[in-house]
């Protein structure tokens, strides 16, 4: 079960006029043969990171990844490049600040914690067909000031309202976007959820 509660585990999205469209220039480029592990706090310089494995279809692991985030860690000013399949995973609560994404292939972010809280502050993501935040495990995610074109922002295993699961969405300027917040009954036999509806019903999507 991947619970998502508003104390406990939740998604609490904010995206303010801080939030821009305009995709930084990188300071320089660097590339790496395997994923850069960050404890304390890394700082990219603005740089463009590439060349760990390319972009493999399906679901990758933290081997796949550009950069691990170990618990506390955090990663600021980076632009992560294409040829990644798994951009950063977190392995506890982390802060990413200002990270970009050109390109994302499998995922962006997969925060793993299983308790605590991981903030999202600036930055972000294009050419996610997909979802940019992957959450495989509890606690709170905080997403703030985050912008650019994907297809999810954030997936869990849904909004489980069995599981009491919640999330709040605000201040959030989109387009062409046909469910926002979608609604699952969960489940821990690991089937696919059944979704419930989607859109602002007051309770579990706010």
């Amino acid at each position: 079960m991947k619970s998502l509660s508003i104390i406990s585990a939740a998604l609490v999205a904010y995206v303010s006029a801080a939030a821009t469209t305009v995709f930084p220039s990188a300071a320089g480029a660097t590339a790496v043969s395997a994923p850069v592990a960050v404890s304390g706090t890394c700082e990219g310089g603005m740089k463009r990171l590439s060349g760990n494995n390319g972009c493999n279809a399906g679901e990758g692991s933290s081997a796949d990844a550009a950069f691990t985030a170990a618990s506390g860690g955090t990663l600021q000013n980076v632009i992560i490049g294409s040829a990644q399949t798994e951009g950063v995973h977190c392995t506890g609560p982390c802060t990413i600040r200002n990270v970009w994404w050109g390109d994302v292939c499998e995922d962006a972010l997969t925060v793993k914690q299983t308790s605590g809280t991981s903030y999202v502050i600036g930055g972000g993501a294009k050419g996610a067909s997909d979802k940019v935040i992957q959450r495989n495990g509890g606690g709170t995610v905080s997403v703030t000031d985050f912008g650019q074109d994907f297809g999810k922002l954030y997936r869990s295993c849904g909004i489980n309202t069995n599981y009491g699961d919640t999330a709040t969405i605000s201040n959030t300027c989109t387009s062409s976007v046909t469910d926002i917040c979608q609604r699952y009954t969960g489940s821990n036999s690991g089937d696919e959820p059944v979704k419930t509806g989607a859109g602002n019903d007051g309770t579990y999507c706010k």
